[in-house]
């Protein structure tokens, strides 16, 4: 059996999931959606991640930035790799993208800010 405390609300509750027969059995939940979380957790688990991205402007030398939508626990540190390497050689608005499907993902990193923009051009 493992335990873990559901992050989808400020609830907060402390959950224990059992395997049996392939099915997951969830409890300590207070609502459905920390069943779904408590399942995503053992079968998927998919994170968020916002960091920043160099720039070639004196200015603003970061951008802020973050996935488009959740990725693979598992593959944090690859997307935070691919990240770092990354400099933003081109003004951006805030929902720009910055790296397209990062590491085929079918996940964007996008701009968080307008930071970088000057009301310019488009």
């Amino acid at each position: 059996m493992d335990e873990l405390v559901c992050i989808v609300c400020p609830r907060g509750c402390t959950m224990h999931i059992e395997e049996k027969d392939g099915t997951y059995v969830v409890s300590g939940n207070s609502c459905k959606r920390g069943e779904q979380f408590a399942v995503s957790e053992m079968t998927a688990p998919m994170r968020t991640i916002c960091s920043t991205v160099r720039t070639d402007f004196p200015e603003a030398p970061v951008l802020p930035v973050r996935v488009s939508a959740d990725i693979p626990k598992d593959r944090i540190f690859d997307v935070m790799r691919e990240i770092n390497h990354t400099v933003v050689k081109e003004r951006v608005r805030r929902g720009d993208t910055v790296i397209q499907n990062v590491l085929g993902l079918g996940v964007d990193i996008i701009a968080t800010s307008d930071m970088l923009y000057t009301g310019e051009g488009r």
